[in-house]
């Protein structure tokens, strides 16, 4: 009796789940868990932006970032400076020669020691060759495609966008799927910024003829003001603070009641700028983003606690934006929208109104034929077929899962499934009425032969729908979701509850269903 119980109450719980997407007034009485599923892009409306992942500049600032950590290796004062020539960045690949070919081991073991195992070193004569390996790349760029995706949710989700999917295509593009979106320009803005912040000191000592010019010092930049880009600003290439080591960003106003940015950072991010403020006080600094200078103060005192202050004419928007961008991170590697597409929500509201029609069509005929060809068990698999729908529902919005309209036909062919998995049980049923047993024998053995059947059945499709989900992507991934999640709720209907409400109603009968006869 307790299994009966038990069986009924998941039934009844699952009924409940959907409860708030039948009926979206109803949500306000359910807990917050129990929210109505959301809606895709098909059927809501919204917008749809496609990202490519620029790996190919990413690969080049990794080979930028690695010669001068070889070139920072081999000039180490305190190790020992290794002298060398020839030190060269060809497309990616790393090489240098020694002047002393005492020097190779000591070279190599001190470039290992700094670089680890993340690259491939080999020799030739006295010329040592750094390169990242195939395997290494695609390492890199997968991470930062995963890198990519987080960040790109973090920032959609900073500005308040409900419901966003985001998810990986293709090995090096980003799928963002907006409902209820429909002006992604302000989003896709956004999105594109890399938002790499740098902090960096000004050469005071470049002159004005050598600005006009446009010929900058050796390690020294000259970079444009971001609202006055013919204005530039000389900066020392060397990076004094990185962004990546902000912990927290948040738009504020200054005691002019001007828009500013505040920024923390974290414990190593405001040691260094404690540094570089007590000992570089009346000196300037340039706050860069993005390869342009937001701003460029004077330090007049030192800023100890790592908290600072960001200005620069900003608009309260602005520093809204700015704020969270730097607050999510910066990008890995820069993105380009190469595809952009946008769904009215009346199309996806006709969409609804027509999926809604058509569903209502086809079950109105599974159940009448249930009822004709079955009778009272057929009133039985209603039910039944009735559960399995609302459970698959509030299973999926119980989930997270976003219903689209691959996703419905999925619910329509898990619907169809069930009832041959109601099917099945009931024809081995009269056929051991026809065989002589008695009817509650043959209700026990119609659903214990007919069990392995449906099982097989149902796995199979289990199988086929986690396959397309490990493979497909998009619209493919909703139907296998919903899929797979009718498969599982047709199992507990069909072979669980169905049993349970036939021998409720045959015990309360006591007598032969009528339905059996020939």
């Amino acid at each position: 009796m307790f299994k009966k119980l038990a069986i009924i109450f998941v039934a009844v719980f699952g009924v409940l789940l959907a409860v708030p997407t039948m009926f979206p007034n109803s949500a306000k009485y359910f807990p917050s868990w129990a929210h109505p599923i959301s809606l895709g892009l098909d059927l809501k409306g919204g917008a749809q932006l496609l990202l490519e992942v620029d790996t190919g500049t990413m690969l080049k600032e990794k080979a930028a970032g690695l010669y001068d950590e070889v070139r920072s290796a081999l000039i180490d004062r305190n190790k020992g400076v290794i002298r060398f020539s020839n030190l060269r960045n060809n497309d990616g690949v790393i090489s240098f020669a020694l002047r002393d070919d005492d020097d190779m081991s000591k070279a190599k073991g001190r470039l290992r020691s700094v670089l680890g195992n993340t690259v491939d070193i080999s020799s030739s004569g006295n010329t040592i060759t750094l390169a990242y390996s195939e395997k290494q790349k695609q390492e890199m760029i997968q991470d930062a495609l995963s890198r990519s995706i987080e960040i790109v949710r973090r920032r959609i989700d900073a500005l308040g966008t409900k419901e966003p999917s985001i998810q990986s295509q293709g090995g090096k593009y980003i799928l963002v799927q907006l409902p209820g979106v429909s002006n992604p320009e302000h989003i896709k803005e956004l999105i594109g910024q890399t938002a790499k912040m740098t902090f960096h000191l000004v050469n005071e000592s470049v002159t004005t003829e050598q600005l006009e010019s446009n010929v900058a010092p050796s390690g020294t930049e000259f970079l444009p003001y971001m609202d006055m880009p013919w204005n530039k600003v000389p900066v020392y290439s060397r990076i004094e603070v990185s962004g990546e080591s902000l912990k927290d960003s948040q738009a504020d106003f200054d005691q002019n009641n001007m828009p500013v940015v505040t920024t923390v950072f974290d414990a190593v991010g405001a040691r260094r700028f404690a540094k570089l403020t007590t000992e570089h006080v009346n000196e300037r600094f340039a706050i860069v983003l993005d390869g342009k200078v937001l701003s460029a103060p004077t330090i007049r005192e030192p800023i100890p606690g790592g908290r600072g202050q960001i200005s620069g004419g900003f608009t309260l928007q602005g520093a809204k934006d700015l704020a969270v961008l730097l607050r999510s991170g910066a990008l890995p590697a820069p993105l380009q929208v190469i595809e952009e597409r946008t769904v009215g929500a009346g199309l996806g509201a006709d969409t609804i109104e027509q999926g809604k029609i058509g569903s209502a069509i086809g079950v109105l005929f599974v159940l009448l034929f249930m009822i004709m060809v079955y009778r009272a068990f057929g009133v039985i698999a209603d039910i039944v077929l009735m559960v399995n729908l609302a459970m698959i529902i509030g299973v999926s919005a119980l989930m997270g899962a976003t219903l689209t309209l691959p996703g419905i036909a999925g619910i329509v062919l898990t619907l169809g499934m069930a009832v041959d998995a109601n099917i099945l049980p009931f024809e081995r049923i009269r056929d051991e009425i026809r065989s002589g047993a008695n009817t509650l024998r043959a209700v026990d053995s119609g659903f214990n032969r007919s069990m392995k059947t449906v099982l097989d059945g149902e796995l199979t499709n289990l199988i086929c729908a986690l396959i397309l989900f490990q493979f497909g992507a998009g619209p493919i991934r909703g139907f296998a979701v919903t899929l797979s999640i009718g498969v599982l709720t047709t199992l507990f209907t069909c072979l669980m509850l169905s049993r349970v409400l036939i021998d409720w109603y045959m015990n309360g009968k006591n007598k032969k269903i009528g339905y059996v006869k020939n």
